[in-house]
């Protein structure tokens, strides 16, 4: 298993990043969140969960390894693949997640495109015992969140199937109802804001 990379940030996706280990430049799938923290040359270091089928081998990078052991988690549910995975991680931090399961918080669940009723069900009866208990540690806010920022989670939003127009007034609710400036390295949690703004449904 390729637990982790470090390495050269090659090339950036909307749903991928090429990062240059060893002169060998690999996909890694992620988050927009994950990616919107990453700098074409820059040096980037995620962990990693490989995906070994017959016919291809699918790595998927996060922003630490608590991000990755609960894509792995929730992907002993049945019906989620890591897709599904991913999509959840986009919508909802891990803890997020724990809190959402453990509250039975069906409506939360089912903000992540591709989960229905039956599936947020599904989702808390298999992890409630199994994904454990959130951490409630709180990211601190400073700098400001630049222009260059919004745009950023405008695209996020759009490559996750919003139109622009539902994804640059989702992030500019978000924004307006900061109370203060908003952390430049605070992108992953105006993108989940703006998600959940949106509620789930494609514009």
């Amino acid at each position: 298993m390729i637990a982790s990379v470090h390495g050269t940030v090659q090339a950036l996706r909307l749903d991928a990043a090429v990062i240059e280990v060893g002169g060998v430049g690999l996909l890694v799938h992620a988050t927009p969140a994950t990616l919107a923290g990453l700098r074409v040359g820059s040096t980037a270091q995620l962990a990693t969960s490989l995906l070994v089928r017959e016919d291809a081998l699918t790595l998927f990078g996060f922003a630490d390894a608590d991000e990755r052991e609960v894509f792995e988690t929730v992907q002993t549910v049945s019906g989620v693949g890591p897709r599904l995975a991913l999509a959840m991680l986009a919508v909802h931090t891990p803890d997020g997640l724990r809190r959402a399961v453990l509250d039975e918080d069906l409506k939360a669940l089912q903000r992540v495109p591709g989960i229905g009723l039956k599936g947020a069900q599904r989702i808390v009866l298999e992890l409630k015992d199994r994904i454990g208990a959130p951490a409630n540690v709180a990211a601190p806010t400073s700098a400001v969140f630049g222009g260059d920022r919004r745009d950023q989670v405008v695209e996020a939003l759009v490559g996750l199937g919003w139109n622009a127009r539902a994804a640059g007034d989702a992030v500019s609710t978000v924004l307006e109802g900061t109370e203060g400036p908003v952390a430049a390295d605070e992108v992953a949690g105006v993108l989940r804001a703006a998600l959940r703004t949106l509620g789930g449904g494609h514009g």
